[in-house]
């Protein structure tokens, strides 16, 4: 398994993921994905914040990142974090531990980049992902106010979010490399 960053040839690839995590979504929640502006990806590969999960030259996952998130976290946003968003695994790969694998990565990373928190959010009455990204490391932080800001993606409108975090030095302390709880 490597994770490394996405390039204008994966673009397709990311759209497929999407479609198949938005058709997933209707069947699972009455929230869902209202697609994303290829603008937007095609932005975060030039920023190289568009990764994919890769295993035996197939891309099994992909999700982006983003190191300031203001709308959503409001003042902890000055912290010096690491925001993880649209995490997509292929059908074919789902219960491979993949998000467990980008906390792992993201914390790497955050070690060699002073970074001190990752965080994400999902939908604040999405019980299965709370559930799924506890067992992941983070901390449930709480439910935000509902947010619209025209900024964001159009499935952000006027909902609450599940806020998460793992404060980096603490996982240290609590994790040995390749151990944590609920892995």
């Amino acid at each position: 398994m490597e994770i490394t960053n996405c390039t204008a040839k994966d673009i397709d690839t990311i759209f497929e993921f999407y479609d198949a995590a938005i058709a997933y979504q209707k069947t699972k929640f009455y929230k869902h994905w209202q697609g994303f502006e290829k603008s937007l990806i095609e932005k975060e590969i030039r920023e190289n914040r568009q990764y994919k999960i890769v295993v035996d030259g197939s891309i099994v996952c992909i999700f982006a990142i983003t190191f300031n998130d203001p709308v959503i976290w409001g003042e902890k946003d000055k912290d010096p974090a690491m925001y993880i968003h649209r995490i997509v695994t292929h059908p074919a790969f789902r219960g491979n531990n993949c998000v467990k694998n980008i906390v792992d990565w993201a914390i790497d990373f955050g070690q060699k980049n002073a970074i001190q928190f990752v965080r994400l959010d999902t939908w604040g009455d999405n019980q299965k992902l709370i559930n799924h990204y506890t067992n992941c490391g983070f901390t449930f932080l709480g439910i935000s106010e509902k947010i619209s800001d025209e900024t964001l993606p159009k499935h952000y409108d006027c909902i609450s979010l599940s806020l998460f975090e793992i404060v980096i030095k603490d996982w240290k302390k609590m994790n040995k490399p390749g151990e944590r709880e609920g892995a």
